[in-house]
């Protein structure tokens, strides 16, 4: 739950350093500032740090944006790069020389770092930064690049305070008041990468409303009165942020005031990026109608669209700004892009897209977003004004009968445009009837790090304290209602619990000994008023899923079975996450709970929704005897015979095995499991229990601990079968196939290693080439080697390439008839636009599909497999890179037409979609559980 505290010593047990820092990692704007507490009185000072700025500028108005840039050989590197702490010549730089350097190359730079790290859609440890790099970059994961900041910041620290080590220092690490307990665990682990040990975080809108009070320390209690709500409005380049502080009377000291925050908003990716993105998307219609530009007229577009945008928008507004682009060829002067943009065109744009008049009832738009550009789950509606209404609707009427903002301060760099910022000032005197108070913020860049710095003093005990409520309930989930089954959750933590609280459920909770355990874990900002251990249905409407708690109840006697008596207990740690524990009823035992955060940062979680659960339970009477057909089998007294054991289970249960629930499917497998050594007694009863095994285990994720099922799963069968033959070898394919969802990454290139040789081999074979090491794969054995093959969703995407490749090559040899629909499907499953069940990242290029395209546009009379591989390639997902061209996109349309294939599938290419389940299936290559669906 709370690596940060494992890993990390609360600072309040440590000696006070010399130095309080404050870091501001900004989605595009970084600041460093620091107190000296030596110097008295003390005061707030920036770090200037080189790369962070412009070349040969240290103004603190320069520390902007946090881009890493991997320059191409022989541009900006080398020498050129060396600061006074390299010792080498460097491969890379950070700042605003990384952003210029950037946009002339594409596919060098990364951006949004800190967005990624809160992107549920990818494997947030991967190495995917640059998002659409090219193949000489070494890429880096989102916690790597935010820990290369990090490390940045405290080489030119470290350089300027040779005395004073960074990691020696008190540091307060801002972040969204949004975040999630995973992301707020990421920002952690790239501190501690960096090494960077004495690390608190703080939300950004809580700090930048304590460079308020810092800066009018003398006056703040004659510039607030007591009852008001001060709104933070923080909008930066990557999120929106809405964050509520009431004024309070001090209850010890009448004649004192006092700040408490009550509310935060949702978290939303959703700034200045999105202007920036919205803008070059309208300029590239104007450039190239109809039409998209390729990568690095589009990187080079989306940099120039950034300033005209702060142009045409700023202080000292342009009324035209004209944009030119060069081409991709050689002549790059003579057929150079031009076009002009107006100051009028862009408000119409950017305010009316974003800033839109709505009423304080209006919700936002659930469509799906426009803007994927950067590959990242921007917020579905465009709309920042919508967003902030609902929020406010949210928290208008709360115990206090508080009511609609009265003050408000603007923060990021969204509002360094009087435009934008005067727009919102607008909705909000139309909403409150009256305008608010504005309070004064005139250095947007900056007030983050120094709210973070000042905080970092309040800690000491020093300066004026935020009453920081969590703002968020978090709930766990318990058995459904008996009368309606309707799921139920606990109030676990109330909305107004502080940092430092602990809480006991009183809810005893069943345990069983040496088994995983896991919760279902929800968070709502909105029902605030819960109580602890309040027992309520599910609203999926006000509370979020989160991660699953989870632990496994070890005990000192490892024999020890049946199940333990329990009571949660949590606690809130000072970083703003939450520590749950299970505690023995009678006895001093206790198990520790954990966020499943390799799910999270692994998988894309928001691919499939799993209601296995709601699809019912088998009553015992049919379970027991169901498991005892499974014991006449596999039992070391059971004589029934193999092949009927799935027909018996279907005359029991009175349903084919089609219609069986997931929850009936994974005590098939537990059963199997108890009777592994059944398995043994012949190469039928073994063939038999993998493909029961695997069926039963499908697709290997979708149910509470199937990742432990799928490890035990691992342990018991890889490299370990008791028989042999091609029976055996096939039935454990088509296991691994099954439920290569749940196998991680490493697991799947084990499995894949041998049969991509062989399959190597064959292709050497078939080229007439010298065979190698490893002995050629037979065609008329590959079909479920194929069909593996492309299930596995994690490989690295060279190998798919290499494996598209072959079968291209292969696919319309006389000799592969055999396999040849198997590879076809195999060949749309490798380059999917959108994966089955693994994260975006997986995905491979655009240029690597490109001549897969053309090998089934050749095919003279294209079958069920051909067209469906051509769908999922052609797939259209509104992602700049992982979309083909709409000229390839409008000819495979074409095709498909004319082979008669449905207009759901065809729509699928021309304006994207979902799946229906049966496509679903056909995609899986099977037919799916009951109880998931995909997205």
């Amino acid at each position: 739950m709370s690596e940060a505290e494992a890993s990390f010593d609360p600072l309040v047990d440590r000696l006070p350093s010399r130095f309080v820092v404050g870091i501001d990692l900004g989605t595009t704007n970084c600041a460093v500032t620091y107190i000296d507490t030596q110097q008295t009185p003390w005061q707030i000072r920036v770090l200037s740090i080189p790369q962070l700025v412009a070349a040969g500028q240290v103004e603190p108005r320069d520390t902007l944006p946090s881009f890493h840039y991997q320059p191409a050989t022989g541009q900006a590197s080398g020498e050129a790069l060396r600061l006074p702490w390299h010792r080498s010549d460097p491969d890379h730089c950070v700042g605003v020389m990384a952003r210029e350097e950037g946009a002339q190359t594409a596919g060098r730079g990364i951006a949004s770092a800190k967005s990624w790290l809160c992107h549920a859609g990818v494997d947030r440890t991967a190495n995917l930064l640059p998002w659409h790099a090219v193949d000489d970059v070494r890429r880096m994961s989102p916690v790597e690049a935010s820990s290369q900041y990090l490390a940045h910041i405290r080489d030119a620290w470290d350089d300027q305070f040779p005395d004073a080590p960074l990691a020696d220092q008190d540091i307060v690490i801002t972040l969204p008041a949004s975040f999630d307990e995973v992301a707020r665990e990421l920002t952690v682990r790239a501190a501690r990468q960096a090494n960077l040990p004495r690390v608190v975080l703080i939300e950004e809108p809580q700090a930048a409303f304590y460079a308020w009070v810092y800066k009018h320390q003398n006056d703040w209690q004659q510039r607030v009165d007591v009852g008001q709500t001060i709104l933070v409005c923080d909008i930066g380049g990557g999120t929106s942020d809405f964050t509520l502080i009431r004024v309070r009377a001090s209850r010890t000291e009448p004649d004192q005031i006092q700040f408490h925050r009550v509310a935060v908003g949702e978290h939303l990716i959703l700034g200045g990026d999105n202007l920036d993105l919205a803008l070059a998307k309208h300029l590239e219609q104007k450039l190239t109608p109809g039409k998209k530009l390729p990568p690095r007229q589009w990187d080079l577009l989306l940099s120039a669209s950034r300033a005209a945008k702060e142009q045409l928008l700023g202080e000292a507004a342009s009324q035209q700004v004209s944009i030119s682009l060069p081409s991709g060829g050689s002549r790059l002067i003579a057929s150079s892009l031009q076009t002009d943009v107006t100051q009028d065109e862009v408000r119409a744009l950017l305010v009316d897209g974003f800033l839109p008049e709505c009423e304080l009832t209006d919700a936002p738009a659930q469509h799906a977003s426009g803007f994927q550009e950067f590959g990242l789950p921007y917020a579905t509606d465009s709309a920042i004004t919508r967003y902030l209404s609902t929020f406010l609707t949210a928290h208008r009427d709360d115990e206090e009968g508080g009511g609609l903002p009265d003050v408000i301060l603007f923060n990021g760099g969204f509002f360094a445009s009087p435009v934008l910022r005067s727009e919102v000032l607008q909705r909000l005197e139309h909403w409150l009837g009256t305008a608010p108070t504005v309070l004064d913020n005139d250095r947007l860049d900056l007030a983050v790090a120094r709210g973070a710095a000042y905080y970092g003093m309040v800690r000491r005990g020093e300066g004026v304290k935020i009453a920081a409520s969590l703002a968020r309930s978090y709930y766990i989930g318990v058995d459904a209602d008996a009368v309606s089954g309707q799921p139920r959750v606990v109030c676990l933590v109330p909305g107004g619990a502080q940092p430092g609280e602990t809480f006991e459920l009183d809810q005893t909770f069943q345990l069983t000994i040496s088994q995983p355990v896991e919760f279902p874990l929800y968070v709502s900002s909105i029902r605030l008023a819960d109580q602890l251990g309040q027992v309520l249905p599910l609203d999926v409407e006000q509370m979020t899923s989160l991660p699953p708690v989870r632990t496994v109840l070890r005990s000192k006697n490892r024999k020890e079975t049946g199940e333990v008596s329990v009571r949660l207990r949590i606690g809130l740690t000072e970083i703003g996450t939450i520590d749950l524990s299970c505690h023995e009823i009678g006895s001093n035992r206790s198990w520790k709970l954990q966020f499943d955060v390799r799910s999270t940062t692994q998988t894309d979680t928001q691919q499939h929704v799993a209601v296995g659960e709601t699809e019912g339970f088998v009553d015992e009477e049919t379970w027991s005897l169901c498991r005892h057909a499974i014991a006449e089998v596999f039992d070391e007294t059971g004589s029934a015979k193999p092949a009927k054991i799935a027909k018996h289970i279907a005359q029991i249960m009175g349903s084919s095995r089609n219609a069986w629930p997931m929850s009936l499917l994974r005590r098939i497998w537990e059963a199997l499991m108890d009777f592994e050594a059944g398995r043994h007694k012949s190469p039928a009863h073994e063939a038999r229990w993998l493909n029961l095994l695997g069926y039963s285990l499908r697709p290997g994720y979708g149910l509470a601990v199937d990742d432990w099922r799928v490890a035990q799963t691992w342990r018991t069968i890889h490299g370990k079968l008791a028989h042999h033959g091609g029976n055996i070898q096939t039935e454990s394919l088509i296991l691994w196939r099954r439920i290569a969802g749940g196998l991680s990454s490493g697991q799947q290139a084990a499995i894949a290693e041998n049969w991509i040789a062989a399959i190597r081999g064959m292709h050497r074979k078939s080229l007439g080439r010298p065979l190698g090491n490893a002995a050629p794969l037979k065609p008329e054995e590959s079909v479920e080697v194929w069909r593996l093959l492309g299930s596995l969703e994690l490989l690295d995407g060279r190998l798919k390439v290499d494996l598209g490749d072959m079968i291209v090559d292969l696919m319309n040899r006389n000799s592969m008839q055999s396999p040849r629909e198997a590879m076809v499907w195999a060949l749309g499953r490798l380059g999917a636009r959108q994966p089955f069940y693994g994260p975006l990242n997986t995905v491979v290029s655009v240029d690597a599909i490109q001549p897969w395209i053309a090998a089934l546009l050749a095919v003279r009379q294209r079958g069920p497999a051909e067209q469906l591989a051509l769908v999922q390639l052609c797939r259209r997902v509104d992602d700049r890179y992982r979309d083909i061209e709409p000229s390839t996109r409008d000819e495979v349309v074409d095709a498909l037409a004319g082979d008669g294939v449905s207009d759901h599938l065809t729509s699928i290419v021309a304006q994207g979609g979902r799946f229906s389940h049966e496509e679903q299936e056909q995609v899986f290559g099977e037919a799916l559980p009951r109880g998931l669906r995909l997205g």
